[in-house]
Order: C-alpha cells, then sequence, then structure tokens
C-alpha cells in the first residue's frame, strides 16, 4: 500500500480529471463550457461546485463506450525524504513460562503495538501482525536450519524435521494501531507494515526468557539445553 497505493491515486485523480475535460469539452454534456475549477468530485459524481444542477456518475461521462486512459507516476520529493524520518515503529510485550527441570520454553501471551500511519485494511494488517508474531515464535524458539559440514546442504529441509510453530505452541496474540496521521511520508499517509510485523518478536521472547531464568542467550534458537541447571 505505501509503495503502489499512491501510484493508484495518482491515477484515479487523473482520471477524474481527464473525465471532468471530456465533460466540459462535450456540447452534449450539461457542464458544456464551465471551467474546471467550477465542477468537483463527490462521492463518485462529478457535479458544480456550487450544488446547482444535477451530478453524473462517472460511467455516464464515457458517452459511447469510449475508455479514457491516463498514465501517471507518483513519488517523493528528495528534500523530504532527507528531512524526515518515515519508517514505522512497533513494541513487542512477552511473557513466558520456563519449565524449571525441562527447561522448555511457550510464550503464554503476546502484545504487538505499530504505528504505521494510517491503516486501510484494520483485518488484513492485523492478520499480517497475527502472522508475524507466530513467525517470530518460531524464530525465538523452534526454526533452525542444520547443515552438513561435508556438503553444507540442509539436513532437515523438510516438515518433517524443520519445526514450525503449531496451534498448540501458539498462546494469547493482541494486536493494537496507533492513530496516526502523517500526511508527510506520502500523501495517503500509510507505511509499509511488512517484516515490522516480525524482527521485534524473537528479541522480546529473548528479554522475557532472561528475566523469567537470569540467563541470557545470544542466539537463536532459544533451545533446552541452553537452559539446563536453571
Amino acid at each position: 500500500m505505501a509503495s503502489v497505493g499512491n501510484a493508484v491515486r495518482e491515477a484515479c485523480l487523473a482520471a477524474q480529471e481527464g473525465l471532468a475535460k471530456r465533460a466540459v469539452e462535450d456540447t452534449a454534456s450539461p457542464f458544456h463550457g464551465l471551467a474546471l475549477d467550477a465542477l468537483d468530485w463527490r462521492e463518485g459524481t462529478l457535479g458544480r461546485r456550487d450544488g446547482e444542477g444535477a451530478r453524473l456518475d462517472h460511467v455516464a461521462i464515457l458517452h459511447g463506450g469510449q475508455p479514457l486512459e491516463v498514465r501517471t507516476t507518483a513519488s517523493r520529493p528528495a528534500d523530504v525524504a532527507n528531512r524526515y524520518s518515515m519508517y514505522g515503529y512497533a513494541a513487542f510485550f512477552a511473557e513466558v513460562a520456563v519449565d524449571p527441570d525441562l527447561g522448555i520454553v511457550r510464550v503464554r501471551r503476546m502484545l504487538g503495538v505499530y504505528g504505521i500511519g494510517k491503516v486501510v485494511n484494520p483485518r488484513l494488517a492485523r492478520s499480517q501482525c497475527i502472522g508475524g508474531m507466530v513467525g517470530g515464535i518460531g524464530m525465538a524458539l523452534m526454526e533452525r536450519t542444520v547443515l552438513d559440514p561435508r556438503d553444507g546442504r540442509p539436513v532437515n529441509a523438510h516438515m518433517a524435521d524443520y519445526l514450525v510453530p503449531v496451534n498448540l505452541d501458539i498462546g494469547s496474540l493482541e494486536t493494537h494501531f496507533l492513530e496516526e496521521e502523517d500526511s508527510t511520508v506520502n500523501p495517503l499517509g500509510v507505511k509499509g507494515i511488512g517484516e515490522l510485523c516480525i524482527i521485534g518478536v524473537a528479541p522480546a521472547i529473548a528479554n522475557a526468557v532472561h528475566h523469567a531464568t537470569g540467563i541470557r542467550v545470544r542466539e537463536l534458537p532459544i533451545r533446552i539445553e541452553n537452559l539446563l541447571g536453571v
């Protein structure tokens, strides 16, 4: 959305301008001869800015079935990018339980709070953040590629040996989005969420393990042998 959405927005605005020009140039149009700034778009219809007369649906302006094609681009001025930080950010909170006899770590619950500008699709954004948390739990506690020292090939390159989280490994996951209006980053005010959903999860879990056990583990995944003797 942060990359493509603004280009789509510019294309839509250019299409609206093209349709308005067609409406004022067509002799059969009720807006013929008017200045472009005398018209405005409102809820998909074109009409006089002063409210007089009827408003036309965008389909009605495509008279004769003639399509309208526009081309445009969207980019951010370099000086703006150099003056402002435009990154999204997030904070993660994790609660873990560590078995003192077996060294097994379970993530009981996690909370992620995200600042990503305008959230265009809250359901999709939440789903992506939940998926990032699940992937981060796998990164912190399970996933590890083992290489054969003889030829460098992975010896656990299949789902039977490469561990990933399943439903029973996942506790309560909660997400919150900060209300943020940032018109500097781009006209839509949106920021990328992508890898932001996962990169802070494993560090939060590692910190929670340290808080629970006093052991600081500096490699992933955190394994039972790292915590033996707790």
